[in-house]
């Protein structure tokens, strides 16, 4: 069957198609045909006369012109697709899930370059054992200021303790009230008392250091480690993911409220002038040094429970190695 010349909605006919050929490229066609115009006035130069040839060579040369605005106005537009394309792949960026390996990546990424640091959660051992040495090390080898902003369950309050240890011991693989690394209100006291005395061991360490250290009455289930560049949010257990939000998402101001307003409602602990420590402290340092903070210890405790407490505050194991 013939093919139509014009073809129906669904299929364009030639001549449609010609047309469309033609209007795309309608300045490269002019162009053409004034330089075959040009040349053939050339051979003839002497019958048409100097007006003539030069008056098709401004065509030409504005051809060339209109043709080079158009190619240009189709490359911006090309660049603000890919420009949408590139916003588009960031936006997905901007929050994610982190799973496994990605977690501690994400951590390390975040402690590079950061000069400021909060943390909310219950004890705060990945804060003593990585991000607080980390943080602390790199800013004393860049001479440059530090702030850490701290909120872990108040030690002294039984209740919070007690939650915080139920809901530990409730997602165990297994529940041994005598195995050590069994989470007792006990144990989440220690830990708290260690994750203070370890803030304020280190801010005598490192001139230029700020911290702010809350005490909360609530027990957590989340862990918030926020730097100036994102915002991550894990859980006690590593196996279980986390999220990753970078300070150009709202999420990463909402939360920034939220965990404002939770220290507004937290106990702040001022170590500014704390009693000094040694590095090493003795046990009657370190009682010292929470009876100088208004944090005083638990006459119960002997001194192997004090010695306890330092060594998890200044020697505490990484929890989640790689």
């Amino acid at each position: 069957m013939e093919e139509s010349m014009v073809g129906g909605p669904e299929r364009p006919g030639r001549l449609e198609r010609l047309l469309h050929w033609i209007a795309r490229n309608f300045e490269l066609l002019l162009a053409v045909l004034g330089a075959v115009t040009v040349g053939v006035m050339d051979l003839f130069g002497d019958a048409l006369g100097d007006d003539a040839t030069a008056a098709a060579t401004v065509l030409v040369l504005g051809a060339i012109a209109a043709g080079s605005l158009r190619q240009r106005a189709r490359a911006d537009h090309l660049a603000d697709a890919v420009d949408g394309i590139q916003r588009a792949f960031e936006d997905m960026e901007m929050v994610r899930s982190l799973t496994g390996s990605e977690i501690g990546a994400e951590l390390r990424t975040a402690r590079e370059r950061s000069n400021s640091w909060d943390f909310k959660g219950g004890t705060g051992t990945y804060l003593r054992a990585v991000t607080l040495p980390e943080c602390v090390n790199r800013a004393r080898g860049n001479r440059s200021n530090l702030t850490f902003t701290i909120e872990v369950v108040d030690p002294a309050d039984g209740g919070a303790c007690a939650a915080y240890a139920s809901f530990r011991r409730s997602y165990a693989p297994t529940e041994n009230s005598s195995d050590p690394e069994t989470w007792t209100p006990e144990r989440t006291s220690k830990e708290s008392y260690a994750t203070v005395l370890a803030a304020g061991w280190h801010l005598q360490r490192l001139p230029g250091m700020t911290v702010h250290l809350y005490l909360s009455s609530t027990a957590p289930t989340l862990r918030f480690d926020v730097s100036p560049s994102r915002l991550i949010i894990t859980q006690d257990d590593r196996a279980q993911p986390g999220l990753l939000v970078t300070r150009n998402h709202p999420l990463y101001r909402y939360y920034s409220v939220e965990l404002q307003q939770s220290r507004n409602q937290a106990r702040k602990i001022e170590l500014s002038q704390a009693r000094a420590l040694d590095a090493d402290p003795t046990a009657d340092q370190a009682r010292a040094f929470f009876e100088s903070v208004g944090l005083p210890l638990p006459t119960s405790y002997a001194d192997g429970a004090v010695r306890e407490i330092v060594d998890k505050a200044l020697r505490a194991e990484n929890p989640y190695p790689v």
